[in-house]
C-alpha cells in the first residue's frame, strides 16, 4: 500500500493505498510491527499462501526502493506483487485492479516501475475524484478526505480490501472479473 508517512498525511487521499493495506491486516488480524527496507511490515499467511503487507516508510515518490528491495529479499516474483495506490482518475467509490500498466502519472508507481525494472507487475488503483475547480491535483491528494466523502470512503476501503484478499486466494483474474464491476 502506497502512501506518505507521518500524522501530516495519516488522513490524506494520496494515502488511500495504506488505508486499504491497513484494512487488509485488520481483515486477517495482522500487525504492522517490524521496519524491514525502509517500510512497516507485517507478514503471516491467508488462503494457504505466505504474504507480506507493506507500507513504505519513504515518501511517495520513493516507494520504488522499498518495493523492490522487499521483493528482492523475499524473492516475489513481479507477478505477486500487487500496488495498492489513489487515483484521482476514477471516482471515489471506484477501484480497479489491473495486471499490468504504466504509472497514468503517479510518482509513486514511477518509482516502482523503475527500481522493479518494467511494468509487469498488478495493482489496485483506489478512486479519489478529480479536484473541482482549480486545484491542482497536487494539493488535492495531499489533502484530508472531507466529512461528506467519509461513508463513501469506508465502502471504498472495504471494497478495495476484499479485492485484495480474493487476489490473494484466487488470482488477479479472478479478482478483476469481480471487483472492476461498478457496484449499484
Amino acid at each position: 500500500g502506497l502512501g506518505n508517512p507521518g500524522r501530516k498525511y495519516k488522513n490524506s487521499r494520496h494515502n488511500v493505498g495504506f488505508m486499504v493495506i491497513d484494512e487488509v491486516a485488520k481483515k486477517l488480524g495482522f500487525e504492522f510491527s517490524r521496519m524491514q527496507s525502509k517500510a512497516m511490515i507485517s507478514k503471516g499467511s491467508y488462503s494457504e499462501k505466505k504474504i507480506i503487507l507493506a507500507k513504505p516508510r519513504t515518501f511517495m515518490n520513493l516507494s520504488g526502493q522499498s518495493v523492490a528491495s522487499l521483493s528482492r529479499f523475499y524473492k516475489i516474483p513481479n507477478e505477486n506483487v500487487l500496488i495498492i495506490f489513489d487515483d484521482a482518475d476514477l471516482e471515489l467509490d471506484r477501484i480497479r485492479l489491473l495486471s499490468e500498466g504504466g504509472s497514468s502519472g503517479h510518482k509513486g508507481m514511477k518509482s516502482i516501475i523503475r527500481d522493479l525494472g518494467g511494468q509487469n507487475f498488478p495493482r489496485l488503483r483506489i478512486g479519489i475524484s478529480r479536484p473541482s475547480g482549480k486545484m491542482s491535483t497536487p494539493s488535492y491528494v495531499l489533502q484530508d478526505f472531507s466529512k461528506e466523502d467519509v461513508e463513501t470512503l469506508e465502502f471504498t476501503l472495504d471494497r478495495g480490501s476484499d479485492a485484495v484478499l480474493k487476489f490473494i486466494a484466487e488470482g488477479i483474474d479472478t479478482a478483476m472479473n469481480i471487483y472492476n464491476q461498478k457496484t449499484q
